[in-house]
């Protein structure tokens, strides 16, 4: 990464001229050029990839966990269906072996 930031398009198509990292005004410690090709700034660690407070990624996992427990408890209803299911048909079921009219008669 280099603490140059070259020019780039922004979500919205408007040409977002290059700076250099650190910005005038900006954090001294932010020398890297951080961010995707529609959103550049500068940046303390290399490796950061959201310009958003952690609340955005903590949101985000609450969404996930959200979506994820629904999922289980869809999944958890889906079988304990197929066990009532499968109790009821193997309880109904006759006892008795069909009769098929034929006796067994020994000779």
């Amino acid at each position: 990464l280099t603490p140059e930031c070259s020019s780039y398009l922004n979500a919205d198509k408007v040409l977002v001229s290059g700076f250099s990292c650190p910005r005038a005004g900006g954090d001294a410690r932010a020398v890297f050029c951080c961010g995707f090709q529609d959103v550049k700034y500068c940046c303390d660690d290399p490796h950061s990839f959201f310009p958003y407070e952690h609340s955005y990624m903590w949101w985000l996992s609450v969404g996930a966990l959200v979506g994820l427990s629904i999922a289980a408890v869809v999944l958890f209803a889906f079988i304990i269906t197929v066990c009532v299911l499968c109790y009821l048909f193997i309880s109904t079921k006759p006892r008795s072996k069909l009769d098929t009219g034929l006796s067994l008669q020994t000779a």
